[in-house]
C-alpha cells in the first residue's frame, strides 16, 4: 500500500502532495513502484491535529481518486466520514480504510456494507487531539485485541461480510513506542484477535513512524544508519 496523503499537515509528508496534481503524479509514481493499492487521505491524524470540515476533506481527495482511478490505478480512501467515503467510492475507490473502525461516524458500517468494498478496521481511542492520553495499558496486545474485537463485532453486526474485514492494530495511535513493538510481535494474535476463529488480514502501517526513528537513531539522537538487516522479507 503506497500512501498519497492530501494534506498540508500530516507528519511525515504534509504540504508535499497537497496540490491534486501533484497528488495524481505521486500515486501514479508509487503504482509504478509496486504499490499495490494508492490509500488517498485529506485528513491528517498526527497527534494533536484538528478535524477539517467534510466539504474540505471532499475538495482535498474527490479529484485525486477520481484521477487515478480513471488511470486503473486501485485506490482506497483513509477517511472517518460516511459521507467521504461514499463520495470516493463514486469516484472510483474500492476499499475504505477507517482510522477510527467506525466509531467517528456510525453510517459507516452501514455504508461499506451496501457497498460490498474491503473495509479495515483500526483500532482507535480518539481524535488526534485527545488519542495520546488514552495511550494507557496494562496489557496492550490483550487490550487491542479485545477492543478490536468489539469493533469487529459491530460493524458485522451493522452488515459487513467478515470476509470484508481487514484489522489494523493502530502503530502510534494512542500507542507509545513499546506498545507498537509489542503489537508488531504478536501479529498472529491480532490477525485472531485473541481466538475469534475467524483469521483476519491485518494491515501494519509503520512507514516512516517516530519509533522506528527512536529506534535506530545516533547516540545523540541524531539519524543513524539503519541496524536492521535487509533481506527480502524484511524490506
Amino acid at each position: 500500500m503506497g500512501v498519497v496523503n492530501v494534506t498540508p499537515d500530516s507528519f511525515s509528508d504534509g504540504g508535499e502532495w497537497f496540490g491534486a496534481e501533484a497528488a495524481i503524479g505521486r500515486g501514479r509514481q508509487l503504482a509504478a513502484q509496486g504499490a499495490d493499492i494508492v490509500d488517498v487521505g485529506g485528513e491528517s491524524t498526527r497527534p494533536g491535529a484538528q478535524r477539517i470540515p467534510a466539504d474540505e476533506e471532499l475538495r482535498r481527495v474527490i479529484p485525486v481518486i477520481t484521477g487515478l482511478a480513471s488511470e486503473n490505478v486501485p485506490v482506497s480512501v483513509d477517511t472517518m466520514r460516511a459521507e467521504v467515503a461514499a463520495a470516493a467510492l463514486d469516484a472510483g475507490a474500492s476499499l475504505v480504510n477507517d482510522v477510527s473502525g467506525g466509531l467517528a461516524d456510525p453510517d459507516m458500517p452501514r455504508l461499506v456494507a451496501q457497498a460490498g468494498v474491503p473495509y479495515v478496521v483500526m483500532h482507535w481511542r480518539g481524535h488526534s487531539h485527545q488519542m495520546q492520553d488514552r495511550a494507557v495499558y496494562a496489557d496492550v496486545v490483550g487490550e487491542v485485541c479485545e477492543e478490536l474485537r468489539r469493533r469487529v463485532d459491530a460493524v458485522i453486526a451493522g452488515g459487513v461480510d467478515p470476509s470484508m474485514v481487514v484489522v489494523d492494530p493502530g502503530l502510534g495511535f494512542a500507542k507509545h513506542p513499546e506498545h507498537n513493538w509489542a503489537l508488531l510481535v504478536n501479529l498472529d494474535r491480532l490477525s485472531r484477535l485473541d481466538g475469534t476463529g475467524h483469521v483476519f488480514p491485518v494491515l501494519v502501517g509503520a512507514s516512516r513512524k517516530r519509533f522506528l526513528g527512536r529506534l535506530l537513531a545516533a547516540p545523540a539522537g541524531l539519524p543513524g544508519p539503519s541496524r536492521v538487516p535487509m533481506t527480502p522479507r524484511s524490506r
